[in-house]
């Protein structure tokens, strides 16, 4: 074994600039290769949370945008197909009181060939001694005061229904649903009978107090549905500041009921207004007649009918109750719709 070298004294010598020298005993280092996919993937971005899913996206296809376009367009197409359908009627009826009998009968064309107010005029003067003036003033004197009690009995029936519990309520309103199927024809006799003896015949008394007893259950039901969805948080802060129940329904629940109210009096008007039966059955004198029977009364049955005078009349009679639907039309629909406050 040859000695070993003895380490030289004196201070360190300079680093050299020539890269070190490794022995053959020593293990070489290598340096770490990447691969073409690795060192690609390492240049890319993290994907967004979204992506590849389709949340990320600004634009869609152009493809997907016309198939929407063409999809909306075939809907209005649609609706307004269906839409015309069910308004021409009304357009027709519109234009044939300006025609008259051979043309009402010849075209089923809606647009006459001139405008004639004629038939305005005569089909207003009737063949009586009163004039459509004299009927619509007692179509409103029956309307309006049924509107009335109808809207008082309902909105009373329908807050014991939907706030109160007491005995036997889930039968009284199940029995109440039931009246909803009996035809109404069914009760004509009974009630018939029953204003005889009262002595109301020929007077407007039988088309209104019976609405007073809540008598329209339909309208009760719609209103007990609305309240339902009506939470109670207002009603009990008011009644830790002292309200009664009168109270609670005048100052927190009617305002909330707006919408169904509205709905119940757009309603009633409508149906009161084309009611025929009953003002048939217990009205006897002429001038106490509404709308519909005087438009009854306008078709005679022994000399020709002129129609165009009798559909210039039924054009005025759908005035009234188009007038009011279309002013009332934001809360009728919100009525209608809805089941109480919103958010």
């Amino acid at each position: 074994m040859s000695p070993r070298p003895m380490a030289p004294s004196g201070p360190p010598p300079a680093a050299s600039a020539s890269p070190p020298t490794t022995t053959p005993h020593a293990t070489p280092t290598t340096t770490p290769t990447t691969t073409p996919h690795a060192a690609a993937g390492a240049s890319l971005p993290l994907p967004l949370a979204g992506e590849g899913r389709g949340e990320g996206r600004r634009t869609a296809p152009p493809l997907t945008l016309g198939r929407d376009r063409g999809n909306r367009t075939l809907r209005y197409l649609a609706l307004a197909a269906v839409a015309i359908v069910m308004l021409y009627p009304l357009l027709w009826l519109v234009g044939a009181s300006f025609k008259s009998n051979a043309e009402i009968f010849s075209s089923a064309g809606f647009w006459p060939e001139r405008l004639d107010f004629g038939a305005y005029a005569k089909g207003w003067k009737t063949s009586t001694e009163y004039t459509f003036a004299t009927y619509f003033l007692n179509s409103f004197l029956i309307t309006i005061p049924r509107i009335v009690v109808t809207v008082i009995s309902c909105v009373l029936v329908a807050y014991a229904f939907a706030r109160f519990e007491f005995w036997g309520r889930k039968f009284l309103f199940s029995i109440m649903i039931a009246t909803m199927m009996l035809p109404l024809i069914v009760l004509r006799l009974p009630q018939y009978l029953v204003f005889r003896e009262i002595g109301w015949l020929d007077s407007y008394l039988p088309l209104i107090v019976p609405s007073a007893f809540a008598t329209d259950t339909f309208f009760v039901f719609m209103l007990v549905q609305f309240l339902r969805g009506i939470p109670r948080d207002m009603e009990e802060a008011a009644q830790i500041d002292g309200c009664n129940a009168l109270q609670l329904l005048w100052h927190i629940i009617v305002p909330l009921l707006k919408p169904a109210i509205i709905s119940v009096i757009v309603f009633q008007f409508i149906w009161t207004m084309n009611d025929f039966m009953g003002p048939l059955i217990y009205l006897a004198s002429v001038e106490k007649y509404p709308v519909s029977l005087a438009l009854k009364m306008s078709i005679g049955a022994t000399e020709e009918v002129e129609w165009a005078n009798v559909i210039a009349i039924s054009v005025v009679a759908l005035i009234p109750s188009v007038a009011v639907f279309f002013a009332a039309q934001k809360h009728f629909i919100e009525g209608a719709t809805s089941s109480g406050v919103k958010g």
